[in-house]
């Protein structure tokens, strides 16, 4: 039997009663800490950019992009706050 695209790339097949599954393996990602606004954005991601979650997990990058998202929210929040303070004429003496 001739190998299909997959094994003549080095992937592996394994048998699951008479079907075979491939072996596949998601490449390692560093794990960052993630709060709330990367919390958040994944149910954003798998509601309104289907591809875009499906392609930054398959790649190993959805924890690195969450935890950017997250600092870029942060830092837009606390510029927001600092904002509203100078407004109202408050400050943080």
């Amino acid at each position: 039997m001739a190998k299909s695209l997959f094994e003549e790339l080095g992937g592996k097949y394994e048998r699951q009663g008479d079907d075979l599954i491939p072996c596949i393996v998601l490449p390692a990602e560093e794990e960052q800490p993630i709060g709330i606004w990367g919390q958040r954005h994944p149910d954003y991601l798998k509601q309104y950019r289907k591809v875009t979650y499906t392609n930054l997990l398959t790649s190993g990058k959805l924890n690195t992009y969450l935890a950017d998202i997250n600092k870029q929210a942060q830092e837009r929040f606390e510029r927001l706050i600092e904002g509203m303070k100078q407004a109202q004429g408050i400050n943080n003496s």
